[in-house]
């Protein structure tokens, strides 16, 4: 086994291309580029956000949560990557809607289309149905369901702090790569409060099947909230000092404030 070849046991990276004289060969050229309609479609392109509302409901039977479709600032696609400051905030139509559930909760989980439709169409429902579940078996109270459409992460503040929730967790669809387009980010926040900044947050990044798995992220997601409320707090103030047996744990017994 080449040096190559071993390293591409670990990583879709483009590691040891094959070449012929001094240029790539055409079949890497073609994945290249066919990579890169796919990274482009995943930006440019809407998730199905009326199949996804549906598919929240179902998620939100068994407690009745409530499922809301929230909109930011933005008015369009093209103003939405021009203008970040307004995906982290929300319309005034939104937050009139989000006022009426406003309450008191320890969780609010945030669906957010950000820089990959693919990965919110694809990823999206599968990872909440494995959280979801390890939160059901936890005394965390779950706010409503919420699917946003033009979103930062940082729209998560703003819904946390209208629905007083301890925790925003904000999943959101992650600028796509050459070798992924289809990659959820995982961001938690602690007392969610408009105008926080990202050192105020923790991060799981690359959750898709074949990078971070569902069941290792929904552990590693756990985790993080545990020591956030025992902490009371979020950022780079709170390391991630998960030990090994916790992840192994967490695939026998998905009660994890156990």
């Amino acid at each position: 086994m080449t040096f190559s070849e071993e390293w591409k046991q670990f990583s879709t990276a483009r590691i040891g291309l094959h070449r012929f004289g001094g240029s790539i060969s055409t079949k890497e050229v073609l994945k290249f580029r066919l990579d890169h309609a796919r990274a482009r479609d995943a930006v440019l392109l809407s998730p199905n956000f009326s199949k996804l509302l549906e598919q929240l409901g179902v998620l939100g039977k068994p407690k009745k949560l409530p499922t809301l479709f929230m909109e930011s600032k933005v008015h369009s696609k093209e103003e939405y990557l021009l203008r970040p400051d307004l995906g982290r905030r929300l319309s005034l139509e939104s937050i009139a809607n989000l006022q009426t559930f406003a309450g008191e909760c320890d969780l609010v989980l945030i669906g957010v289309d950000g820089l990959s439709a693919k990965a919110i169409d694809e990823n999206l429902i599968p990872f909440l149905k494995i959280l979801i579940d390890a939160i059901s078996k936890t005394g965390l109270r779950l706010g409503p369901l919420v699917l946003s459409k033009w979103g930062r992460v940082a729209i998560g503040d703003e819904i946390g702090e209208v629905l007083n929730s301890k925790i925003s967790i904000v999943i959101i669809g992650e600028r796509p790569g050459l070798s992924s387009a289809d990659s959820l980010g995982v961001y938690i926040t602690y007392s969610p409060q408009v105008g926080k900044t990202d050192e105020c947050r923790n991060c799981i990044s690359n959750v898709r099947p074949g990078g971070f798995g569902f069941e290792a992220a929904v552990a590693k997601t756990m985790y993080l909230i545990e020591e956030s409320i025992r902490r009371k707090l979020s950022g780079v103030e709170l390391k991630d000092e998960m030990p090994p047996e916790f992840l192994l744990k967490s695939k026998e017994n998905p009660n994890l404030s156990a």
